[in-house]
């Protein structure tokens, strides 16, 4: 077999007994639970808890986990946020298998990855492709946006929502999330590293603190001269894609275009960079900040905002 090959299943390998079937019911009129969609989901730890999309559990009276080994076990909520479309649930059971989390920062755009997942209704179906990009904002179907999104043209269908992007080590390096309709080769997965911090709160605090500025970003590549000239330490910056109306970004001199390099007195070299300063408490408060603009360097300030 080609080495190709036998990387990809030797990738699938590693983390396929981790990745779990999830069926939503939903009480009818009468009262009477009836099943209301599936998605997919991925165990992360020994303890048993397991992620998925928040949009795959949303509004559900009743969640059933089937494992690779046909065991079904009704699994509890612990927490999700809407605004990253991530949910942890829990299982009590015996004889799972646990993904082995990496690490998203080391990614790279024409990287090969695989999803596993149960796209309508097949279990644990496998699909490959490449990252097409990092860092992006994606906009979902309620008009939330979505940070630190990797694009790739790894073939998703409804029912994959909620499983696990792997790279060829067998790691998980997102939670597949979306894609969009009509379209074709682009898929959307949340960055496993954001993934880790909202996971961590949801199972502490059972909710997310996030603050929001309003925009929807793609990392891109500094230019060279330009980090030479203003003796930037960053290798990348955040390209402003959007600026969302009535949003703290509007009320501030942010423009559609600038590049956004650093937030808070920390340089950015990453979305997940941001992530982690809107995430704390403290940042309810006007905020410096630094852009290139047309290869010139600007500072001002953005007062973040709870989003409603």
């Amino acid at each position: 077999m080609d080495p190709i090959s036998n990387m990809i299943i030797a990738a699938v390998d590693k983390s396929k007994n981790a990745v779990v079937k999830i069926d939503v019911f939903k009480k009818d009129k009468t009262g009477k639970l009836k099943v209301a969609g599936s998605g997919s989901g991925f165990i992360f730890s020994s303890d048993g808890f397991v992620f998925t999309n928040s949009h795959v559990i949303q509004g559900a009276d009743k969640m059933m986990v089937s494992l690779l080994n046909e065991n079904e076990i009704e699994a509890i909520l612990i927490g999700h946020d809407p605004d990253t479309d991530l949910a942890i649930l829990k299982i009590n059971a015996e004889g799972y298998s646990v993904a082995k989390l990496g690490d998203s920062s080391h990614l790279q755009i024409g990287q090969f990855v695989a999803a596993i997942g149960n796209p309508l209704g097949y279990q644990h179906t496998v699909t490959t492709g490449v990252i097409s990009a990092l860092g992006r904002t994606l906009q979902t179907q309620n008009g939330r946006s979505v940070d630190n999104v990797i694009q790739s043209d790894t073939a998703l269908n409804p029912g994959n929502s909620g499983g696990p992007m792997i790279n060829m080590e067998g790691e998980v390096v997102g939670v597949n999330t979306a894609v969009i309709r009509g379209a074709q080769g682009l898929s959307f997965s949340i960055d496993i590293n954001t993934a880790k911090e909202i996971a961590q709160q949801l199972i502490q605090e059972g909710k997310v603190f996030k603050a929001y500025v309003g925009i929807q970003i793609q990392e891109i590549e500094l230019n060279q001269k330009i980090r030479i000239h203003y003796n930037l330490p960053n290798k990348k910056g955040l390209f402003i894609t959007k600026i969302e109306s009535n949003s703290p970004a509007s009320l501030s001199q942010l423009q559609e275009g600038d590049v956004l390099i650093a937030f808070n007195g920390k340089m950015l070299n990453s979305s997940q960079d941001l992530f982690k300063e809107l995430t704390k408490k403290e940042i309810l408060r006007m905020v410096d900040i630094s852009v290139v603009r047309h290869a010139e360097l600007l500072h001002m300030t953005v007062s973040p905002a709870m989003r409603k």
